[in-house]
């Protein structure tokens, strides 16, 4: 490893990355002018609390703006040393950190996915909210069959939202992230719940699989939509790749 490496690595490095991200991400916060699509979303939502808030990668920062002061909220993080430093601003923002992730083609025992699973069933029965992303790594925004099956095993619906701002940074990288600037406008849009049936078969558990997929899709659309921009990361599987990195400048 690396001297950058193992100094960013160290536990009081990433204490104060995370420190840092979370007091910029607080900041974006204050300096938007949000609105909420719809806007009794609470008091639909509300009532079916504990939820599983289901995302995008790359659209995952901003997250947790949609919460409220008294939701309490667990988060899936990865293993890796990246996810430690992810898991220390989560802590700074209100939120408990899962860790593990889903694996494609490699062990999921080895990436902690078992065990993370069985964590977020426990979150759920203790009444917090599970946030997860739905796309597993490096394939973005194709709905994975984790955050259906945690749905199923739960019987907790799936509440899909989108959080955008204006003014933001656009990454070419391979969830085409996107992370808010302060002084703009901010979209907050929550998708209708999609609950999965304890009976689900595995043709009914890929049709839900789809339509988390297409929810996810729509809200994102309609939230850069409203802050008067475009998804940077629609159909990004289907697109050349964008310019490395690019600032929105919309107020």
């Amino acid at each position: 490893m690396g001297l950058v490496k193992r100094i960013t690595r160290s536990r009081a490095v990433q204490e104060a990355l995370g420190l840092l991200v979370a007091s910029y991400l607080k900041f974006v916060h204050r300096t938007n002018r949000f609105v909420m699509e719809p806007a009794d979303a609470y008091d639909r939502i509300g009532p079916m609390m504990p939820v599983i808030a289901a995302m995008w990668h790359g659209q995952h920062f901003m997250i947790h703006f949609a919460k409220r002061p008294e939701d309490r909220a667990a988060s899936l993080v990865s293993r890796s040393g990246d996810g430690e430093f992810n898991a220390i601003a989560l802590r700074h923002l209100g939120i408990r950190a899962i860790r593990g992730s889903g694996a494609r083609g490699r062990d999921i025992r080895k990436k902690g996915g078992i065990s993370a699973m069985r964590a977020m069933m426990r979150a759920l029965g203790d009444g917090e909210m599970v946030v997860m992303t739905a796309d597993i790594p490096k394939i973005s925004r194709v709905c994975g069959e984790g955050i259906v099956t945690l749905a199923q095993l739960s019987g907790r619906p799936i509440v899909p939202v989108a959080v955008v701002t204006s003014r933001r940074m656009d990454f070419n990288s391979w969830d085409r992230a996107s992370i808010g600037l302060p002084f703009g406008r901010g979209a907050i849009v929550l998708g209708d719940p999609i609950e999965v049936p304890r009976e689900a078969d595995r043709e009914t558990l890929e049709t839900l699989r789809q339509a988390v997929e297409r929810e996810l899709d729509a809200i994102h659309e309609r939230a850069y939509a409203l802050v008067g921009s475009k998804d940077p990361g629609a159909k990004a599987r289907d697109t050349k790749p964008a310019p490395a990195m690019t600032a929105s400048s919309r107020a």
